[in-house]
């Protein structure tokens, strides 16, 4: 007979991965249920052993049982354990999405179909139509991944994420959407770094800030949004500005493949390519690794920095979950259908 034995550690990511759905869902959750979530995330536990989690992390106050049919519900010690847990475990998250995310993404630019990787930001409803307007000129400057969006109201879901009461959801194409493209094509990119990107006379010039995937917990222009280091607006009125960008490697053998994928991907509406160096050739002043060529992405989420620029206060989620792509809607639609209702 064969045995499966679990350590401590083992243990310990399960009871925080539970407490973590917990979180992400408005009501009680049981476990038949959360079996089933887990599973998603690449953990087979059964409804028994969820249940003997369940009942560890009740003692532990971090949930509590809402009926007996109900299930669980996280309690502000629940909470309060994610942000506090397993430091060393979140080294290295925004590397692990970039490369989960990318796996996940079946979007085929031909056949303009597939489930493709998005970032989302809550914009308080009061202010959504105002937010629109900000966004504007970072759409028409093309300083975004994509003009395809997609927003939804309070209580609703955008792919596997709930939309929080008092807010609307407002969804951008994620740069991992090529990552993903180029990885069903066999071609690996080799995600660096996220940065501030200096734009003088529309055309970049070179990388003022940057923060290491492999060295963040967070997605990196969460940080840089947050701290109100980008000028994004300036930089699509005027030309001259700091705008969200990634720095990405490619095998340089694959040159005419990646050349021919963003043609298609061109044409599907995912602009998100900035430029492509030379083998082995600096590009914006970052250095290339030999036989490598680099690629500068636009980011994804810069439109909403319009939005935190004017201190609207909003919360973002990069790399947060996948959609379908023929559930997206070209922004200027949903501009006019704002103001006119």
């Amino acid at each position: 007979m064969n045995a499966t034995f679990h350590t401590v550690d083992d243990i310990e990511k399960k009871t925080i991965l539970i407490l973590k759905i917990l979180n992400s869902e408005p009501g009680p959750m049981g476990s038949r249920l959360l079996s089933r979530y887990l599973q998603d995330h690449g953990v087979s536990l059964s409804e028994r052993a969820v249940r003997y989690h369940l009942k560890s992390l009740d003692e532990r106050g971090l949930t509590r049982l809402v009926g007996r049919h109900d299930g669980r519900i996280i309690t502000e010690m629940g909470v309060e354990e994610i942000s506090s847990a397993r430091v060393h475990d979140k080294v290295g998250l925004a590397i692990s999405r970039i490369e989960n995310l990318a796996f996940k993404t079946t979007f085929d630019p031909k056949k303009r179909r597939g489930l493709i990787p998005v970032n989302i930001s809550f914009i308080p409803k009061e202010c959504f139509r105002d937010a629109l307007g900000v966004m504007t000129p970072a759409f028409d400057a093309g300083i975004c991944s994509s003009e395809l969006v997609l927003y939804a109201e309070e209580g609703n879901r955008i792919g596997e994420v709930f939309i929080p009461d008092g807010m609307v959801g407002f969804a951008t194409v994620c740069s991992v959407a090529i990552n993903g493209v180029l990885l069903k094509h066999g071609v690996p990119m080799d995600s660096k770094f996220s940065g501030i990107l200096q734009i003088k006379g529309d055309m970049p010039l070179r990388f003022v800030e940057l923060i290491y995937y492999s060295g963040s917990s967070l997605d990196p222009s969460e940080a840089f949004i947050r701290g109100k280091m980008t000028s994004v607006r300036k930089a699509a009125e005027e030309g001259a500005g700091e705008i969200l960008s990634n720095f990405r490697e490619i095998p340089a053998t694959s040159r005419g493949i990646v050349e021919g994928l963003v043609s298609n991907l061109e044409k599907a509406g995912i602009k998100g390519v900035l430029s492509i160096g030379e083998i082995s050739e600096p590009i914006c002043q970052i250095p290339v690794d030999v036989n490598k060529i680099g690629i500068i992405l636009i980011g994804g989420l810069n439109p909403v920095a319009c939005i935190q620029e004017t201190n609207i206060e909003i919360e973002n989620h990069a790399m947060s979950t996948v959609v379908e792509y023929e559930s997206l809607t070209n922004f200027y639609q949903v501009l006019k259908s704002t103001r006119d209702s």
